[in-house]
């Protein structure tokens, strides 16, 4: 299986040299680094580790950097997609384990769950003002999206190329709240979920939204939630939860 790391960069030179070098050998079979209009050296820093580089002149989003970058595994013959965050929050020595279920065929996406325990959560520095909110959206939207997950806030990702074909991701936002439509449109395919427990890391150089664009991001999610609901109850046609059935591939 081709495994190919996906990795949004946005103004993220104090942390990009140590996330790339600290992806494990033999891992992955391609590294793609999505630099999103950065003003820094990401891109040099990049370019300086061999990856495969794709820039947006302009900065785009969070969400428009994970569509550019899942495009272009795609493309390349990805057989999964990983999706790791540039700012080395999330550790990259774990991929092996994220990746894991999808290579062995128990799943057809995993993400890495930093709920699974609250407390180590809350030891690794998240603050309260998104400890509490996490818990709080992730159990609404495990009750609505029924894929049995401990954390829906996470940035470990990994996908399968049949579910990335299968779903019209193109179409979703191209802020934060891409993640949460995400889930929906993967409750809506009915695939198979797995979750592994990772550490939580917070730090200064970590890249973060900040208080009021959290606060943005959680009645985002909440919308989401709602169309969701009204979309598989037939009350309204969303066209980005319209997924196509196993077997044929969304048009990228």
């Amino acid at each position: 299986m081709k495994i190919v790391a996906v990795i949004p960069a946005y103004n993220v030179e104090k942390t990009l040299d140590k996330t790339l070098a600290a992806i494990p050998s033999g891992v992955v079979d391609e590294v793609i680094v999505v630099n999103d209009g950065s003003r820094d050296e990401t891109a040099a820093i990049a370019e300086r580790h061999g990856v495969i580089l794709v820039n947006h002149p302009v900065n785009q989003g969070y969400g428009a950097a994970q569509k550019t970058g899942y495009q272009t595994a795609l493309q390349r013959g990805a057989d999964v997609a990983v999706m790791l965050h540039a700012d080395f929050q999330y550790d990259p020595t774990l991929l092996p384990g994220v990746i894991q279920p999808l290579i062995e065929g128990k799943a057809d996406v995993c993400f890495g769950s930093r709920m699974s325990n609250r407390r180590s959560a809350r030891a690794g520095g998240m603050p309260l003002w998104r400890f509490v909110p996490n818990i709080v959206l992730s159990w609404i939207e495990d009750s609505v999206f029924q894929l049995g997950l401990s954390e829906y806030h996470t940035g470990y990702r990994a996908y399968s190329r049949p579910i990335l074909e299968r779903i019209p991701f193109v179409k979703n936002s191209d802020n934060y709240v891409f993640d949460t439509e995400m889930f929906a449109q993967i409750a809506l395919a009915g695939v198979r979920t797995a979750e592994i427990p990772i550490p939580t890391r917070y730090f200064k150089e970590a890249s973060s939204p900040n208080f009021w664009k959290s606060v943005q991001y959680g009645l985002s999610t909440l919308s989401v939630v709602i169309k969701f609901i009204l979309h598989r109850h037939g009350y309204i046609t969303i066209p980005r939860f319209v997924v196509r059935p196993a077997g044929e591939s969304a048009k990228l």
